[in-house]
Formats: structure tokens, C-alpha cells, sequence
């Protein structure tokens, strides 16, 4: 029998092909097909006939760069930033914003089937914004050095490489003007900027976090050690410059990791939270806080998930992994009793500080895994009425979704970052005993290829 060889792709690197677009992959890359071998392109869309350079080749697929663009889509849009080319944080700029939000649909519907088997679910249009620029609340930018000069700004997709950024589209305003201020006062105090390669310098990303609301701003300087020298001379020019600035802390993070944060944080100047409101619920955020980064959208989002829960003032409620307590203080505006669950025990700690601030009593907070607290609850008997679950990417673990089915909601509301996460917990639980009622996409994060949806499941009996 004739020996079987594996096929090579018909397809080199480096080579020149015409493509034409049929496709869009879920991290914004078009997807064409060469002598029936897929290519991935960044920079281009379905309908689009382009020249591009084979840059990798895998067994299954590969990777083009666009050198022509022979046939432009009429949904191509001119981007605004000079660095989209190069910067990794957005993805969809190149794409107009009706399409944007028309795709981000189509990704919620296409998960729903293929990986729930979910096909007569109603999916919304996705809800966008009328000015879809300008919108994050906090940035987190990594400080390095270019040519003897300090620059900030973001990492090239797959790559540790600092491209320099002046603006930011997707940022606040005031994080544009707080890194030219760190940037001119490092180069002048020739503070030493870290060097990921050798784990040397002091300086590593600056954190700006503003109350779209409130208008108050904290800056978090993040070290590679303890001494800040010259730290009074950048305190005077933000305090001249940064309308708004409550807060200068310094969090000191030493150890060789791509996590941003350290576990210690010192106080420089001002207070150690800043405030900010969602609808009628106000916030403490701290340089820890983890706190959603599109606010007006946000409120769209949690306005949602409360018309879902269809509460009339005698519910019991369980928000799984509540974080610092912004849906469980939303929901707890209209229920009897909420219990929030959250594995970081700073968030809980948070929760907690958000519920006195706003003198809220029927609200009660739990560290813990929701996989781990949920099931201990309903094994003790207690019930909910209604269930709301904002998972991680990775979506519900199985012994949460189990204490679901156990405790019997009327409702679940599911928050979800993941149409694929979300389709295979919607699976599980429409297979016993749930119906998926409907599903409303936001858009949480215009200009990227990141999709937050909020999907009601009603009891079958």
C-alpha cells in the first residue's frame, strides 16, 4: 500500500497573490482562499480584491499583509488615527460604524448556531453610540524608550514593541495631556524608563482613570521600585495642568510579569479613590478598582439587564461574579435582597464601600468563586428569583450553571463579553429547562472587535 504524505499548502511565504475577500474572522482580519488554502489579512473586508504578501504559513492557514488594494468595499472607512496600521489596540477602524455594529450582531447570531444550536433566538440590532470616539474612562499605557527619548503608548499586535502615541481616538482627553506630562517630565528628570529585557529602570506604565460623570481624575504612576525622585515636580504640573486631579498614587509592581498592577499602592497625593456615577448609583474607583471602561454604554448595558430581571420590589436576586457591586447596586435599586459574589476579595471589599456610599442595606457581598459559593448556597436552600451572571471570557464554569438549575429562577440574566462562551452556556441551559427569551447586543467597545451582550432566559414552567 502506497505510503500517505501529508500535503503541502499550495502556497508560499513571502509570495505575492490576488485575493479576494470573502470573509471576516473574529479578530477583524479578512479571510480570503489561495489554490483552496485560507489566508488571513489584516486591514481588509469581505468583498474587497487585494494584493497581498504571504508573512506565515501554517498547516491549515496563513497570514498575508496587504501591499494593493485593487477593489475597495463600500463599507471601507478612511481611520483617524495616523498609527492604526501599527497599534494593536483597535481593530475595526477601517470598517464604517453602521457595519461595525451590524457585524458584531452577526457574530452573536452565527455563535448562537453553530455552537448552541440556537437558531430561531431573537437578536437585537446592536445598540452603538452616537459619537462612538473618546469613550474609555481609563487607559493603561506601557512607558518606554525610543531614539534617548521617553514615549508611551501601545503594544504592536503579537509583539512587545511600544508604538508612540500622542492622541488616542478611543482615550479620554485629559490621559492625552497627563502622558505628555509624565513623558516631559521623565526626559527632563531623566527618570529611568523600564527595559522588559533586562527587567531595569524604574518607570513602567502610567494609569489614568477618569469619572465621565464627576470629572475627577487619578493618575497611577506603576514602578519597578520603591524611591520616585522628582515626584513633586510632576505633582506641580499636573495639579497646573489637569483640571479635575483628586488622586497621585504610585503602585509598585518589581516582579517579571506582563500583570500591570502590583499588589501595594502608596498614596502621593490626594485622596485615594476618585467618584464617578452610573445613572442614579455612584461609585468609589480605586488604583485597583476594576470599574467598566465605557460608562454611557455601561448604563445602556446594566439598564438592560434590570428590564430583563423585571423586578417589582420582592425579589431575592444573585449576582454571580459582581465585582465591585455596579450591576448588584443597579439591580438592588428595585429588588428586596441582593447577593453578590466575587472572587477578589479588593472588589468585595469595594462592594461594599459602593453600598454604604449609597446607603444601600438590602445588598450583601461574598468572596469566594461563584462556581464554589453559588452551589453552597442552594445546597443550604436558599432561592432566587432571579440569577444575573457576568462571567470572564471563559463563561460560566459547570458547577455554577448545575446551582442554577437547582435553585430554579424565574429569570436568568446573562452579561456576556464572549458570543462563543455565551452560546455553549446557553446551550446547557436550554436543555434543561430554560428558554432564550432574547438577546440584546452593545457595543461596549466601538472600533474593536469586542462584542458585550445581555440575554434574558425564562423557566420553561
Amino acid at each position: 500500500m502506497e505510503k500517505l504524505t501529508r500535503q503541502e499548502p499550495h502556497v508560499a511565504k513571502n509570495e505575492v497573490y490576488e485575493i479576494e475577500i470573502t470573509g471576516f474572522s473574529n479578530d477583524g482580519y479578512g479571510v480570503g482562499r489561495v489554490n483552496g488554502f485560507t489566508l488571513f489579512v489584516p486591514g481588509v473586508l469581505p468583498g474587497e480584491k487585494i494584493l497581498a504578501k504571504v508573512v506565515k504559513v501554517k498547516k491549515q492557514y496563513g497570514y498575508g499583509r496587504l501591499l494593493e488594494l485593487r477593489s475597495p468595499s463600500p463599507d471601507r472607512a478612511e481611520p483617524v488615527c495616523p498609527v492604526y496600521k501599527r497599534c494593536g489596540g483597535c481593530q475595526l477602524q477601517h470598517l464604517s460604524y453602521a457595519k461595525q455594529l451590524e457585524w458584531k450582531r452577526q457574530w452573536v447570531v452565527d455563535s448562537l448556531q453553530r455552537i448552541g444550536g440556537l437558531s430561531d433566538v431573537l437578536v437585537h440590532p446592536t445598540i452603538g453610540m452616537s459619537a462612538p470616539w473618546r469613550y474609555r474612562n481609563k487607559s493603561q499605557v506601557p512607558v518606554g524608550q525610543r531614539n534617548g527619548q521617553v514615549v508611551t503608548g501601545f503594544y504592536a499586535p503579537r509583539s512587545h514593541e511600544i508604538i508612540p502615541i500622542e492622541q488616542c481616538g478611543i482615550q479620554h482627553e485629559v490621559s492625552d495631556r497627563v502622558l505628555r506630562l509624565v513623558r516631559e517630565w521623565a526626559g527632563k528628570w531623566q527618570i529611568p524608563v523600564y527595559d522588559e529585557g533586562r527587567h531595569q529602570g524604574l518607570l513602567r506604565h502610567v494609569v489614568v482613570k477618569t469619572g465621565f460623570a464627576t470629572g475627577e481624575v487619578m493618575v497611577v504612576l506603576v514602578t519597578n521600585g520603591e524611591r520616585l525622585p522628582h515626584g513633586e515636580k510632576l505633582l506641580n504640573r499636573l495639579r497646573e495642568e489637569v483640571p479635575g486631579l483628586q488622586s497621585l498614587v504610585q503602585n509598585i509592581q518589581t516582579r517579571r510579569t506582563n500583570v500591570i498592577l502590583g499588589e501595594r499602592s502608596k498614596l502621593l497625593w490626594g485622596r485615594e479613590v476618585i467618584y464617578d456615577r452610573i445613572g442614579n448609583v455612584r461609585f468609589a474607583i480605586s488604583a485597583r478598582s476594576f470599574y467598566q471602561v465605557n460608562p454611557l454604554q455601561t448604563e445602556v448595558l446594566y439598564g438592560k439587564a434590570l428590564e430583563y430581571a423585571a423586578l417589582t420590589g420582592e425579589e431575592v436576586v444573585i449576582d454571580a461574579y459582581c465585582g465591585i457591586g455596579t450591576i448588584s447596586l443597579f439591580l438592588a435599586q428595585k429588588a428586596r435582597h441582593v447577593y453578590g459574589v466575587e472572587v477578589v476579595p479588593e472588589a468585595v471589599a469595594d462592594a461594599r464601600r459602593n453600598a454604604a456610599l449609597n446607603q444601600m442595606q438590602n445588598v450583601t457581598f461574598v468572596a469566594g468563586e461563584a462556581e464554589t459559593v453559588i452551589p453552597e448556597w442552594a445546597s443550604q436552600g436558599l432561592r432566587a428569583d432571579v440569577i444575573v451572571v457576568d462571567p470572564p471570557r471563559k463563561g460560566c464554569g459547570e458547577p455554577l450553571l448545575m446551582a442554577i438549575l437547582e435553585m430554579r429562577p424565574r429569570r436568568v440574566v446573562y452579561v456576556s463579553c464572549n458570543p462563543a462562551t455565551l452560546a455553549r452556556d446557553l446551550k446547557y441551559l436550554s436543555e434543561h429547562g430554560y428558554v432564550v427569551a432574547e438577546v440584546q447586543p452593545v457595543d461596549m467597545f466601538p472600533q474593536t472587535v469586542h462584542v458585550e451582550s445581555v440575554t434574558l432566559l425564562v423557566r420553561k414552567d
